[in-house]
């Protein structure tokens, strides 16, 4: 993806959510290449890659970037300040809002997915829902460490490691942060963070244990 010097390794992972709307500012846009198929709805820059693959019946509102090999389906929302690296899925009715989605992310049925980073390999279960919004409105705080940082962002939702998933009907509370390799178990709803190779279980009695493959 062209947005290497965009977001520093070295930063907090939730300065790069901040980073996706100036990164894609920074693009040359030009006419999107495709013939489309009906019912497919596309407004503002896009960028898409001429390998993309586009449903019948989706709506994509730049500014975003689409990469190769991406399969959209049919129902897909996409609100804006989208970064997709290549061989993503963006799934059926499922809606992207200021979200930067690693290589083979997937998310195929029912997602909602707004102010977040999912890294390469990343799979979320149907309906699985990264909320980015507290009922309070105040701003979002992480844990880091031992340390509760306090964001200073009101919309914050998920940030994934490489091939961590979620099951069927997961929901991730705002500021929410899985290491690498670890699983959200189906049905659970998670808040805080879960560190790599780690299964959490909403109904298992002892709900975080390491993961053994």
């Amino acid at each position: 993806m062209p947005f290497a010097d965009c977001f520093d390794p070295d930063a907090a992972p939730w300065e790069w959510i901040k980073r996706i709307k100036g990164a894609l500012e920074e693009l040359e846009y030009s006419e999107v290449p495709h013939e489309l198929p009906a019912g497919v709805h596309i407004e503002g820059k896009v960028v898409l890659h001429e390998s993309v693959k586009l449903p019948a019946f989706c709506s994509i509102t730049g500014p975003c970037w689409i990469g190769e090999n991406v399969e959209i389906r049919p129902g897909a929302y996409i609100r804006g300040n989208l970064i997709a690296g290549p061989n993503c899925v963006l799934g059926n009715s499922c809606e992207f809002k200021n979200c930067l989605l690693m290589e083979k992310v997937q998310v195929p049925h029912f997602s909602y997915v707004g102010d977040s980073v999912l890294g390469s390999g990343v799979h979320l279960g149907a309906g699985t829902i990264l909320s980015n919004l507290r009922l309070d409105q105040s701003s979002v705080k992480i844990k880091s460490g031992d340390e509760l940082v306090d964001t200073e962002m009101r919309k914050l939702g998920a940030i994934m490691g490489e091939k961590s998933e979620t099951g069927s009907n997961a929901a991730l509370m705002p500021g929410s942060v899985i290491g690498k390799r670890s699983l959200i178990g189906p049905v659970s709803c998670f808040k805080g963070f879960l560190s790599a190779d780690s299964i959490y279980m909403e109904k298992a009695e002892n709900r975080i244990f390491p993961r053994r493959d």
